[in-house]
């Protein structure tokens, strides 16, 4: 199986991490995409919302479409998740898959200073989406294909920022998370 890898700290979920999936998934040809929501993303000192509720959105985000499913193995972990650990983990538990990390076309510019990234190119390939704006900058070494989406300027921090103004975030993203975002309080000051 082709599956694709979306990693991310899903603060909260939202429309545009839906597209990039379903693009990527039609585009690359993949059977499935897992979202990996990070517990303790390495790149963030801290995240707004607990990783237990981040992980919660993120299924709930995901659940009408069967293609898509959530993968907790960065929550086996204690300590700082990086890619390298995590794609060499999921390369020893499912031998028969190949996967593809997908990432935003402009995040192509930090690949180099990922953990281990020389070694992370070996691994595996980069399906990489075009946001506004962005160009494909790809760094020596990795292996990228490009991945067409409709430009949609959406962002879990524009998200956070509507929420605390009160303003609405009906359809930027899915019906459950705007649901659990008005249950639980989140965002608002």
């Amino acid at each position: 199986m082709k599956i694709g890898l979306m990693g991310g700290t899903f603060d909260p979920p939202h429309i545009g991490h839906l597209l990039i999936a379903e693009q990527a998934k039609e585009q690359l040809q993949l059977d499935a995409v897992w979202f990996l929501p990070a517990k303790l993303p390495p790149h963030k000192q801290s995240t707004v919302t607990s990783a237990a509720k981040r992980l919660q959105l993120v299924r709930e985000a995901v659940r009408d479409n069967t293609d898509f499913s959530v993968s907790e193995i960065e929550f086996e972990r204690e300590t700082k998740s990086y890619t390298f650990d995590t794609i060499q983990e999921l390369k020893r538990r499912y031998p028969e898959h190949a996967f593809f990390f997908l990432i935003g076309a402009d995040s192509l510019v930090n690949l180099g200073t990922w953990h281990r990234s020389e070694e992370l190119y070996k691994e595996i390939e980069f399906g990489a989406v075009a946001r506004p704006g962005s160009r494909y900058l790809i760094p020596e070494g990795a292996r990228v294909t490009a991945v067409d989406m409709p430009l949609l300027e959406v962002s879990s921090t524009d998200i956070r920022q509507r929420v605390a103004r009160g303003r609405s975030i009906r359809y930027l993203v899915p019906e459950p998370v705007r649901q659990l975002i008005k249950e639980w309080k989140l965002y608002a000051t």
